[in-house]
């Protein structure tokens, strides 16, 4: 099955038939169900199908073995590619599954080609990347390479009250498992991610990343008293809301002020009725920016603002990092070598994060953008064109063929 049917294949799961956008969060049906693809095509052909403890799925062709369990060649470490299937809530189709498709294809056109790997590759396919469902971004990844620790990460919660550990447990996964693996981190000798551009600065269809900008999540509490909407007076009122929206406005002017970008995407207001004053405001803040302390300057500038803001309101805000990745330069001479794989491929930024960029303080890392026209990402627009994803595809296969010859 060649890239065009394997995408028609994905393209309708999790798809809202109204907007477009998709919902495919961690371990709900439709996420489910890009696993059980995920499956199927490792099966297809005749990969080894392997689980890890944190949730995350890899495919292995390893040709010398042929079927089976990849054994561990500490003289052969593997090259791992791939990317994550679930997306952000209305998110756009190519934001993940276009690594995991490319990566398939990728390894079909090797094999027709005759292509003799001296080292075996691996399809990931990471847990909880956009962090949709339980907040924390890179789940999967974080876990894998101990860069959270698995007790607050069993304790992180859905939005219905789910624990981590419950869904873990209910998808048949020991919760007390989790955490770094060191046997299958020394099995990887380099992780190459390909993904559609977050942004419209390519101007050929294939690029290749240089650096991800420094960014992280707040969590911000804001803790009122719920009263009646029509009988309570404006100076009785401790109002969350109220600092809320100042501090909103404040984020945008402290990221203007430090040359960052911040962005307030969620928040959840208790009790949630018409008629009631709120009593509590929960809201997420995402930061980043071209320096670690252009960002942190800005998150603590938002903190400040919104207790100001609290004070005269009588409401208590309490400011919390959810996740944070400082700058990530990705390997030079792992993103030299992808990039003369590729004849000279243009080399640049990003200003989002992957599991790539948290991989990359374990093992070497690089990535591979495909052109996005519409620079939109996150929504419903965003698209890749058919032309640049098959040669998305071919640029993959050839920094595989060139990685794991040597």
């Amino acid at each position: 099955m060649g890239f065009e049917e394997m995408w028609r294949a994905l393209l309708p799961v999790g798809r809202d038939a109204d907007t477009g956008g998709y919902h495919r969060f961690a371990w709900t049906p439709p996420e489910l169900e890009c696993r059980a693809w995920f499956a199927d095509e490792a099966r297809r052909r005749g990969l080894a199908l392997e689980h890890d403890r944190n949730g995350n799925m890899i495919a292995w062709w390893r040709p010398e073995e042929g079927e089976g369990e990849p054994r561990v060649d500490r003289g052969h470490r593997a090259v791992l590619t791939g990317s994550h299937l679930d997306s952000v809530p209305g998110g756009g189709a190519f934001d993940g599954p276009l690594g995991i498709v490319s990566a398939f294809a990728a390894v079909d056109l090797l094999r027709e080609r005759g292509a003799t790997p001296r080292r075996p590759i691996g399809i990931a396919a990471f847990a909880e990347e956009e962090g949709a469902r339980f907040g924390v971004a890179c789940l999967g990844s974080r876990l894998l390479a101990g860069a959270i620790d698995p007790a607050r990460a069993r304790g992180l919660t859905d939005g219905d009250g789910r624990t981590f550990a419950e869904v873990l447990h209910g998808a048949g996964l020991d919760p007390d498992a989790i955490g770094p693996d060191e046997e299958l981190l020394g099995r990887v000798g380099c992780y190459v991610e390909l993904h559609v551009e977050q942004g419209r600065a390519l101007r050929e269809p294939v690029g290749v990343a240089s650096s991800i900008v420094p960014h992280g999540r707040w969590r911000l509490e804001f803790a009122g008293e719920g009263n009646h909407a029509g009988t309570t007076a404006l100076a009785d009122r401790r109002d969350p809301m109220i600092p809320f929206a100042g501090m909103v406005l404040a984020a945008r002017d402290a990221a203007e002020r430090n040359g960052t970008v911040a962005t307030v995407g969620k928040v959840r207001v208790v009790p949630g009725g018409v008629n009631a004053i709120a009593s509590s405001v929960t809201a997420w803040l995402d930061a980043r920016g071209p320096a670690d302390d252009a960002v942190r300057r800005t998150v603590a500038e938002v903190g400040a603002a919104a207790r100001e803001a609290a004070r005269p309101h009588r409401v208590a805000v309490e400011l919390a990092e959810e996740s944070y990745t400082e700058i990530v330069d990705f390997n030079l001479a792992l993103r030299d070598r992808v990039a003369g794989a590729l004849g000279g491929a243009p080399v640049l930024p990003t200003g989002a994060g992957h599991d790539a960029g948290v991989l990359s303080a374990r093992l070497p890392t690089a990535m591979l953008f495909v052109r996005n026209p519409t620079g939109v990402s996150h929504a419903p627009a965003e698209h890749a064109e058919t032309a640049d994803c098959l040669a998305g595809v071919e640029a993959l296969a050839a920094v595989l063929d060139d990685l794991a010859r040597g």
